[in-house]
């Protein structure tokens, strides 16, 4: 473990040796320990959580096309109630593994797009990566 992650999360004192249970943040004394707890102190997992979904929303394409999916659109889907509950089914699981590992991915979705899951699946992506204009506002 580097020094730096062993500054006290209050006064920023070097080599802080107590920690946490909570959150896993240091704390060198029983001074910043109450000042630590007075705070709101978030659980690991859930800082973690926070912390990656910034590091997705900061993220860029190298080489963006026409067609690239923008970040944000991305993690929109992974919080989309109708995605989600479709990937509840498990036949529609399998079927993205047979085309993940298919050597014809554009193949294998031709003719996953014949199941109406599948459908029901890419529909819901769709609606979120590229929803239709309000009619009223063309």
């Amino acid at each position: 473990m580097n020094q730096s992650s062993r500054n006290c999360c209050v006064c920023e004192r070097d080599n802080a040796a107590y920690k946490c249970p909570k959150c896993r943040e240091f704390y060198c004394s029983v001074e910043c320990c109450k000042a630590h707890k007075a705070q709101v102190c978030q659980p690991l997992e859930i800082r973690e959580k926070s912390e990656e979904r910034q590091q997705v929303n900061e993220r860029r394409y190298e080489f963006p096309t026409e067609d690239t999916v923008p970040v944000k659109k991305l993690q929109q889907l992974r919080d989309n109630k109708a995605l989600l509950k479709s990937l509840e089914n498990s036949h529609l699981r399998s079927m993205m593994k047979e085309i993940m590992n298919s050597p014809n991915p554009t193949e294998a979705i031709a003719l996953a797009m014949r199941e109406p899951i599948f459908v029901e699946m890419a529909d819901a992506c769709l609606k979120v990566v590229e929803p239709l204009d309000d009619p009223g506002t063309s």
